[in-house]
């Protein structure tokens, strides 16, 4: 896999929206305003935004071939060091037949996002190229009140200035979408969003010892549209791989989850993988629910009970959320309920 360059300040960086077009909405444009400048005042940082970015909802849903040809454009330019998705949304996949992915393997830069975004992140990885799942513009580089203090370390830490080894800690708060929400709207923007202490940590609801592998996964509820196409790796590019998957905002069912991770399973990837790595849920009420159908499936309708996995862990829609680089070897430590990246994430 290539790993792209650190980012450095003064580098160029680009702002997309790949999915959904929120960004360029009248009653969203101030989270643009705010990315870019916590981008340039904070991490010295130069911001340009391609040439569709800000066209709003109705046309880049009418246009996925706009959106398509701004990653490509960004890729292209030699002067732009790093991506950053605007958002996600639910239909990325349409930007498939228009990527050319020996641009994105010739040019190799940091690229983030997550939700909806995991579809290009697997762009990313059909062309080789490290990515970094977590952190868009108006969910987090955008925050209400300052990126929180977790986002920000993680961003450093393997966008900046990366480590040999990087342990990656349980956050010691938390908010999900079952809090009060703090409206998207000017007059709330210095209004943080409420976090509560982290009473529980990481869980480990299976297994035992010590798992090592690249990470490789996203978002389950964009595996649907992934499956059977050109994106989704065949059975041989799982082998050896520490899976993490995470749920939205929607709400996902108990059955929903059983059916998807059966899927998983009819592909052998269970019986190839060598742990996996489980997101905060969205919604609290599902945090125990969601427990019970992975050792089901995972543990005994697969037959792997041995398999480790980690829950609980910050990534996905419930904040804060760090970066996982799809690629980059890490170690899951069950014994210890640990987490651990065992080379830099960027070079």
């Amino acid at each position: 896999m290539l790993k792209p360059k650190r980012l450095r300040p003064g580098d160029k960086v680009a702002i997309v929206s790949l999915s959904r077009g929120m960004l360029g909405e009248d009653m969203f444009i101030h989270k643009y305003h705010i990315a870019k400048q916590r981008l340039e005042r904070d991490f010295g940082l130069q911001v340009v935004c391609m040439e569709n970015t800000l066209k709003g909802i109705d046309y880049l849903y009418a246009h996925p071939e706009a959106r398509a040809a701004d990653l490509m454009a960004a890729f292209r330019d030699p002067e732009i060091k790093a991506v950053f998705n605007s958002i996600g949304g639910d239909d990325t996949i349409r930007l498939l037949p228009y990527i050319d992915f020996d641009v994105l393997r010739d040019h190799p830069k940091i690229f983030t996002g997550f939700s909806d975004t995991t579809t290009n992140h697997f762009m990313m990885f059909k062309a080789g190229l490290v990515s970094y799942y977590g952190v868009s513009v108006m969910c987090n580089l955008a925050e209400y009140g300052g990126i929180n203090e977790y986002t920000r370390n993680m961003i450093v830490n393997t966008l900046f200035e990366p480590k040999q080894t990087l342990d990656i800690p349980s956050a010691p708060y938390w908010h999900d979408d079952e809090d009060p929400r703090v409206m998207w709207c000017p007059e709330n923007q210095n209004t943080p969003k409420p976090y509560h202490p982290e009473e529980i940590g990481y869980e480990v609801l299976q297994g035992s010892g010590v798992a090592e592998g690249e990470l490789l996964g996203g978002c389950l509820d964009v595996f649907v549209e992934l499956l059977g196409t050109s994106l989704w790796p065949p059975p041989d590019r799982w082998k050896g791989k520490i899976l993490f998957v995470e749920t939205s905002e929607e709400d996902m069912s108990c059955d929903a989850l059983t059916w998807i991770l059966r899927n998983l399973q009819a592909q052998g990837i269970f019986d190839a993988i060598h742990g996996i790595i489980v997101g905060k849920p969205a919604r609290r009420s599902k945090y125990e629910p969601y427990k019970e159908v992975y050792r089901k499936v995972v543990g005994f309708e697969a037959g792997h009970p041995e398999l480790p996995i980690l829950y609980n862990v910050n990534f996905g829609h419930a904040e804060p959320i760090g970066v996982l680089p799809l690629g980059v070897r890490c170690r899951l430590d069950a014994d210890r309920k640990a987490l651990t990246l065992l080379e830099p994430a960027t070079e």
